[in-house]
């Protein structure tokens, strides 16, 4: 059987258990997605997988993310950074703003 093509894929179907506000990071097992507008509970939306997305970033010593690193999300923390913690921080994308330290956010174009 051939493969049938379903959609562009920049953003795949969520069907959240909460209410879920747009902005929100939602990860499902490998796959990190965010919500590009407020989803109601029980019904039909979507997660962006693709485009450039500002993420909270870690901060502290040695957290900056040179421009072109992947970077993942940390769940447990709420922030990205380019730590990858031997796979408990899911990989959002690369980093396309160098940024320092004390930065609050990376900016990241997602790949899925």
């Amino acid at each position: 059987m051939p493969a049938k093509f379903i959609q562009d894929g920049a953003a795949l179907d969520y069907t959240p258990v909460a209410d879920t506000p747009a902005g929100t990071i939602v990860v499902q097992s490998e796959m990190v997605g965010v919500t590009r507008v407020d989803l109601k509970a029980g019904q039909l939306g979507s997660l962006a997988v693709t485009g450039v997305f500002e993420f909270p970033k870690a901060l502290g010593v040695g957290s900056a993310i040179p421009i072109g690193t992947l970077t993942y999300w940390d769940a447990g923390g709420q922030v990205a950074t380019k730590n990858a913690a031997a796979g408990a921080n899911k990989l959002i994308g690369k980093c396309i703003k160098t940024t320092v330290d004390a930065d609050t956010v990376v900016r990241v174009r997602m790949s899925q």
